[in-house]
């Protein structure tokens, strides 16, 4: 693994670490689906204020306009998948569809060390999310955000949404 420094990452609030550790969560509640990165960018912010789509406490505070995170999370998400594939916590997987992203098959142990209320936290809001994914599809779910946020898509349309 990577070493890690604080120089590297800056404060661990909303860092590459703390949004590729999201990154693991979310995937691997997601098990044995896959997402884009596109996809990735909006479960991201989906599992950070989960509040706003009427499901669990959101993780983070609450504060106005935070749609806009939307067209500037994609690069720390990016960056994110990329370190926990390092890690190999992630893997990349080219489908007919472009890339994509799954939990690795040691995901599952490094989440179960995984024990602050934070983290508790964040497995509760994941598997809320991937049961919202599971029970609308993934192309309902993304109708379902558009309809409570706004539609997204287009901060993200130069690289195409998987459906």
């Amino acid at each position: 693994m990577d070493a890690l420094t604080r120089d590297e990452f800056g404060d661990l609030f909303n860092s590459r670490l703390e949004a590729g550790i999201r990154a693991v969560v979310v995937l691997e509640s997601l098990r044995p689906e896959t997402a884009d990165l596109t996809e990735m960018v909006l479960f991201d912010h989906v599992v950070v204020h989960t509040g706003d789509l009427s499901g669990p406490v959101s993780l983070h505070v609450d504060v106005p306009g935070r749609q806009g995170e939307l067209l500037v999370r994609r690069r720390l998400v990016e960056t994110s998948l990329q370190m926990m594939r390092r890690c190999h916590l992630l893997e990349e997987i080219g489908e007919e569809q472009g890339l994509v992203w799954r939990a690795s098959d040691e995901a599952a142990s490094f989440l179960e060390l995984l024990e602050t209320p934070y983290s508790m936290r964040l497995k509760s809001c994941a598997a809320w999310l991937a049961g919202q994914i599971r029970e609308r599809t993934k192309a309902g779910f993304k109708e379902f955000v558009r309809g409570r946020i706004g539609h997204w898509g287009e901060a993200f349309s130069a690289y195409g949404e998987r459906r």
